[in-house]
């Protein structure tokens, strides 16, 4: 072919690859005879004239422009070529993979509660995911403009909004303020379709979007923690109980401290508690209390004879004389 005639070879590749650049554009320069086209994993090459797509190359490898990428330009789109100098053309070189960045509230967000007049402060933190979906938007909206485009700025274009779409999707999705991780899932589920339709028009597409805790002020975190124990607890008195008899058998209750007296008067309300349980039961029943004692005086005084009072047989034990038939007991 007649094209770059007495031109310099040059490489047009994406040399300064960088995992957290969406796209970098190869510009500025003319493409001369015999260069060569390198397109690398996880990369797309688009070749750009007068801003418009003339060509996207997807598969990896190593081209000659001249026999390779010309003629699928011309036969393509008509990119026709009537000089022999070099060619003047813009070329976007796409990171292809899906951004995984991560998010946290820089301040609490105060969700209204009815439990907290003021609301209740909570942060987040999580993931969210990312790609390049539509070249022409992203060309229109962004690559137009821009030689290079980073992670962090889309990062903070979506925390910019991320705290009004928390505070959204927390009240319209948390069943329970104290435990809204049992909700993340559709809280999450919300906030991607929200911020999906908020990069879309740059031509990206938010795939993914997780939470991955809640984090309450630690008075709030305490009153939680302490409102399950005792819940797992069930009976508080029992507790009580069992812990300061462990608590004393372990040693770590004894004497010379404030535990050891507080311990030692639990200990001495409990004996007295049931002491006093049971003098008002024996009050509450005086009839069975004198049965108790006649029961007691009347074994003391029915004690049965070795011996018969009447033939002076040995008895054996029994209620009457085994010999004569005497009555042993009155």
């Amino acid at each position: 072919m007649g094209f770059f005639k007495g031109q310099f070879a040059n490489v047009v590749e994406w040399e300064e690859f960088r995992d957290d650049m969406i796209f970098w554009k190869w510009s500025n320069e003319e493409i001369k005879k015999g260069s060569r086209l390198i397109i690398r994993p996880g990369q797309d090459a688009i070749f750009l004239n007068n801003g418009k797509i003339e060509g996207i190359f997807e598969d990896e490898g190593d081209y000659n422009i001249e026999s390779q990428i010309i003629p699928f330009l011309s036969t393509l789109k008509g990119f026709k070529f009537g000089f022999n100098s070099g060619m003047r053309v813009e070329v976007l070189f796409v990171n292809t993979k899906e951004f995984t960045v991560k998010w946290g509230t820089k301040n609490a967000i105060n969700i209204p509660t009815a439990q907290l007049p003021g609301g209740m402060p909570i942060r987040a933190n999580g993931t969210f995911n990312f790609k390049v979906n539509d070249y022409i938007a992203l060309i229109d909206k962004v690559a137009g403009i821009k030689n290079s485009y980073l992670v962090e700025d889309i990062k903070i274009r979506i925390t910019s909004i991320l705290d009004q779409l928390l505070m959204k999707w927390i009240t319209r999705e948390g069943k329970d303020m104290f435990n809204l991780q049992a909700n993340a899932f559709d809280i999450a589920k919300g906030i991607r379709e929200d911020l999906d339709m908020q990069i879309i028009d740059s031509g990206m597409t938010v795939t993914g979007f997780n939470i991955m805790s809640f984090n309450y002020p630690k008075e709030i975190q305490d009153m939680i923690t302490k409102t399950a124990s005792h819940g797992m607890i069930g009976d508080v008195n029992r507790y009580q109980q069992v812990s300061m008899t462990d608590g004393i058998a372990s040693g770590k209750v004894k004497g010379g401290g404030a535990a050891s007296d507080m311990a030692g008067m639990m200990m001495g309300m409990n004996v007295a508690n049931q002491m006093m349980k049971n003098m008002n039961q024996n009050q509450d029943n005086p009839v069975q209390a004198n049965s108790n004692n006649g029961e007691q005086n009347n074994s003391a005084g029915n004690q049965k004879p070795n011996f018969c009072p009447n033939c002076g047989e040995k008895t054996g034990g029994g209620n009457f004389c085994g010999n004569c038939g005497q009555k042993l007991v009155s």
